[in-house]
């Protein structure tokens, strides 16, 4: 009762708008997010040049992206812990400050070995700078607010998946493959001047001695099961002990962790949040909601590569559309979800991210026709309305002291969601390919149809019990 007396208290009454210096807070804030996410997207379309600049073998590159994302999902769940402990502020941009220099000396690096160690100290970074970002804007504009806030920042958090792959080939195409790092430097370094002056430190709080037997539990747990899902998805149909033993590993691991942490005052993770309903439902329907997402990012551009014979740039060219719709889309969800209900909004955007999956399922239309770009467009119109309402939905179901626990909490359910539901695409493609293209995307999107399934559903169950609350 306390709790929920709290938050009534932090959301009402609904502020008619945003102080101005906060949206200077939150444009600073998104530089350090973007910069991460057009790492990432540049980075990706890299694989064959670094194998032959570097003299490597693709599987000492592959270790180039595996390796920032091992790091990253290792520093997830400290996250929380050190907000509550020195404040969200600092954490972040001491996190701001470790990427842009890691991103120099990525480029400085002169083999494959010293490669993935500097990604490892990227990853870690970022693991870091994208929740404590998120924690420092919960905790700023309240969450009556946050819809709008997040909304209108993640105009420009989809340009970076839109506009990267494009970029990373114009890079590699006319410059060097340090260039794939430097362009982190000049970003890094605004946001870090700017961040000085504009993000607020937080509180220094007196966040108890963490459980370090829970943090190496959780520490080893998430990334053996990402790894596990990972090998899976990229060994089609084998299901071999090198996927089997991390995949358990990584169960096992988490479940002990729970097991231990649950109720804990000196816990890394507060997981009793958990206790609330709003929070659990939103919670489910990020993890589902990631494969619509990270799922449609995999199968995507092979559609387009494999069935099309498009090149790269052309790739990341046809893809612009299902970006363009989801930065069209945003701000109308962040308002919607401000006025209305996340619940509401999510249920309309799942039942939206369904209709659009569908078609693709069906088939019958050229790749790289008029009518999958407009299905791009509204997809990414639906996407906009499914991700951002069930994120802020758990944001908004818990006090601003709990909120650094719940941004680390559904990041992580999310990475893992979209990390089991591209693997699983993965394998169904990849077992379907030899016998016809077409009939093995259709499969597949069929799938990817039967997560939007179990999404609407969550979607729905959101809405009824934020209307309860």
């Amino acid at each position: 009762m306390a709790v929920s007396a709290q938050r009534r208290a932090e959301a009402a009454p609904p502020p008619d708008k945003v102080p101005a210096e906060a949206w200077r807070m939150a444009w600073v804030i998104v530089l350090g997010a973007f910069m991460t996410m057009l790492d990432t997207t540049v980075l990706a379309v890299g694989a064959e040049t670094l194998t032959q600049e570097l003299g490597a073998g693709i599987a000492s590159v592959q270790w180039v992206f595996t390796a920032y994302l091992v790091a990253l999902a290792i520093a997830l769940p400290l996250c929380g812990w050190l907000s509550r402990r020195f404040g969200a502020g600092r954490v972040w941009l001491m996190s701001l400050a470790a990427f842009t220099v890691a991103s120099a000396l990525c480029a400085l690096a002169g083999n494959v070995g010293w490669l993935i160690g500097l990604r490892v100290l990227q990853g870690l970074a970022a693991g870091l700078l994208l929740p404590a970002g998120q924690t420092v804007l919960g905790q700023a504009v309240g969450p009556a607010r946050l819809g709008r806030v997040m909304g209108t920042l993640g105009i420009v958090m989809s340009v970076g998946p839109t506009f990267g792959p494009v970029l990373g080939g114009v890079l590699l195409r006319g410059l060097s493959w340090e260039w794939l790092f430097l362009i982190n430097i000049p970003v890094g370094v605004v946001a870090l001047v700017l961040g000085l002056r504009l993000v607020p430190r937080g509180e220094k709080g007196a966040a108890a001695r963490p459980d370090w037997l829970g943090f190496l539990l959780v520490s080893l747990g998430i990334p053996a099961l990402l790894y596990g899902l990972t090998t899976w998805g990229e060994g089609g149909a084998e299901f071999g002990v090198g996927v089997l033993v991390p995949l358990v590993a990584g169960i096992a691991l988490l479940v002990l962790f729970i097991r231990r942490s649950w109720g804990r005052a000196d816990a890394v993770m507060d997981l009793t949040l958990f206790r609330s309903r709003v929070y659990t439902a939103a919670v489910a329907l990020s993890f589902f909601a990631a494969p619509a997402l990270f799922g449609a990012l995999f199968l995507l551009p092979l559609y387009f590569q494999v069935l099309g014979g498009n090149g790269v740039i052309e790739t990341g060219l046809l893809l612009m559309s299902l970006g363009v719709g989801t930065a069209i889309a945003l701000p109308v969800s962040g308002r919607l979800t401000d006025r209305y209900s996340a619940g509401l909004v999510a249920a309309w955007g799942s039942a939206a991210t369904l209709a659009t999956t569908v078609p693709f399922a069906i088939g019958g239309f050229p790749p790289d026709g008029v009518v999958v770009q407009i299905l791009l467009v509204a997809r990414g119109l639906a996407v906009a309305f499914l991700l951002l309402p069930a994120t802020t939905a758990g944001y908004a179901a818990v006090t601003k002291e709990q909120l650094p626990d719940a941004v680390a909490q559904i990041n992580i359910v999310s990475r893992v969601g979209g990390a089991a539901g591209t693997a699983l695409f993965a394998v169904v493609l990849a077992n379907l390919l030899p016998s016809g293209t077409a009939m093995a995307f259709r499969v597949t999107f069929w799938w990817l149809t039967a997560a939007a399934v179990i999404a609407v559903a969550l979607g729905i169950r959101l809405w009824w019990v934020s209307r309860r609350a």
